[in-house]
């Protein structure tokens, strides 16, 4: 039979020999502690029986009233008498004291009790009753207990005191006795409890771990996808009850499950819906600021246009000369590469992409989206004010994912100023302010504007999607909402500061590259 060391079988082993053992050392230390009493008593019944005895022996001697305890214990034999009569009693010494309380006689070995006994007859001869003392202290057989005991009683003759005698036992040898009768116990106690053990184990493992057993087999075999096991056990205890209640758990399981797998399948094909669907408006929104964008890169292509148009009717006339031909060529194809500039800005900003992450630069970024807006008639009159003080300003995002965040806050912006403009008679300067600084774990970026700035009311809902205080056909409502998609799926936050002509400020905190690699 194997104990593993953390097993059932050995937590019970453990405990139920713990328990016997405490439980037959208690009832062994209660059993010692009566037979020590007993024993006690019946030595102090020993001690009258021989006090009576000594008492009879020295009224035998007084040969006339008036006779004192000297006049007997100097009688031929007495002290033999005395120490035969000491020495069957079991006791170790006796003395005699006169009614003045002056010792008269004595005998046996003392040791060092000899003045408590002369104290104890003392005591008795002024009470005139029996006196018993217990003097010293030796090992018992638990703990310490008392090593002598001594015994006093008046001697009386015709209701006259005429002196007391004293017997003294050494309680040692009952010790002794004990614990050698302890020895048996204790070997008894560990038979009996290896017994109990053995026997306690062989009807624990059946009753209960060897249906844990069962059940743990039945757990770690098995294997997700399996239809749950039934469990059998017909006893009618507890255990019994437990395997039964634990076959009505699985069934409702096993229902659980297939609902479970249903709704899951279910919320799967949702999420999916819905991913396609957030794509579809970050796509349409995207297209439509390219729209938006598409009209102001058709005004400023149209001036470069105009120029090469003209160089090109200079060249068809026959009185250029080569120098001056050299130098129409170099201005049409500096305007043609402007030209062709502004398209690959436009194309690469509307191209699709996967979303796939990358490192990505934060003010490298912000100064190509600006380039971006820089033909644009609605950032005509705008002041750009840059304070890209972040350091390390590397994210984990896609680049074109972000561009397509701050561009929309950044059109807002100038949305909100040129409505602003048209709105008050007073002019007031039109700029925008980029910020950025490092915080912990992100990075910071303030995006400032001087327009009339939001009310609360609506502040609370600059955010949702379609929400919109443009006129119908400006806008779609959809510009921020999908900034705020864009910037809590990098794990950061968005959030808008403003006060009514004060202008408004879109704060980002975007999670830094150390941070999202922890």
């Amino acid at each position: 039979m194997r104990f593993p060391l953390y097993s059932l079988k050995t937590g019970i082993l453990a405990h139920l020999a713990f328990l016997i053992i405490s439980a037959m050392l208690l009832i062994n230390i209660v059993m010692v502690k009566f037979a020590e009493r007993d024993l006690i008593q019946a030595k102090i019944q020993t001690g009258r029986l021989l006090l009576h005895t000594l008492a009879l022996q020295l009224n035998s001697k007084f040969s006339h009233p008036n006779a004192g305890m000297a006049d007997v214990v100097s009688t031929p034999g007495f002290e033999r008498k005395i120490s035969e009569l000491v020495e069957a009693g079991a006791f170790s010494a006796s003395l005699l004291v006169n009614r003045e309380g002056a010792k008269v006689f004595t005998v046996g070995n003392w040791d060092e009790g000899e003045k408590n006994a002369v104290s104890v007859s003392r005591e008795a001869l002024t009470s005139e009753t029996e006196v018993i003392d217990f003097y010293g202290s030796t090992w018992g057989v638990i703990w310490l207990a008392h090593k002598q005991l001594n015994m006093a009683a008046p001697v009386s003759l015709d209701g006259g005191i005429r002196g007391v005698s004293v017997v003294s036992a050494d309680l040692t040898p009952l010790y002794q006795s004990l614990r050698k009768s302890e020895k048996f116990i204790l070997i008894y106690i560990f038979l009996n409890t290896m017994i109990l053990v053995l026997f306690g184990i062989f009807l624990l493992s059946r009753t209960v771990v060897k249906p844990i057993h069962t059940l743990l087999k039945i757990t770690e075999e098995f294997k997700d996808g399996e239809p749950f096991p039934q469990l059998v056990d017909e006893s009618r205890n507890e255990i019994g009850r437990l395997f039964r209640s634990l076959n009505i758990m699985l069934k409702r399981l096993e229902e659980n499950k297939s609902q479970l797998e249903s709704h899951i399948s279910s919320l799967r094909r949702a999420n999916e819906e819905i991913k396609k669907a957030q794509d579809e408006i970050v796509r349409s929104e995207k297209l439509a600021s390219v729209g938006r964008l598409a009209t102001g890169v058709a005004h400023e292509i149209g001036n470069p246009i105009g120029i090469v148009l003209g160089y090109l009717d200079l060249l068809k006339k026959e009185e250029v000369t080569p120098e001056e031909k050299n130098d129409f060529l170099n201005r049409m194809e500096s305007e043609i590469t402007r030209i062709n500039e502004i398209i690959r800005q436009l194309l690469d900003f509307s191209r699709l992409t996967g979303g796939e992450k990358s490192e990505t630069h934060l003010h490298k970024l912000i100064l190509e989206l600006l380039d971006l807006l820089k033909p644009q008639p609605m950032m005509a009159d705008i002041k750009i004010e840059l304070n890209l003080e972040a350091t390390g300003d590397v994210v984990w995002a896609d680049p074109n994912q972000l561009k397509q965040a701050f561009l929309n806050i950044l059109m807002n912006a100038a949305d909100a100023m040129e409505n602003d403009k048209a709105a008050d008679e007073v002019s007031r300067p039109r700029v925008l302010t980029i910020t950025t600084r490092a915080i912990e774990n992100a990075i910071e970026l303030r995006f400032a504007d001087t327009g009339p700035g939001i009310p609360e009311k609506v502040k609370v809902h600059i955010f949702d999607p379609f929400y919109t205080t443009k006129e119908p056909g400006k806008g779609t409502g959809l510009g921020l909402s999908v900034s705020y998609r864009i910037i809590e799926g990098l794990g950061g936050t968005i959030r808008a500061e403003s006060k009514l002509g004060k202008g408004t400020t879109i704060v980002i905190d975007i999670p830094n590259q150390n941070q999202v690699n922890e």
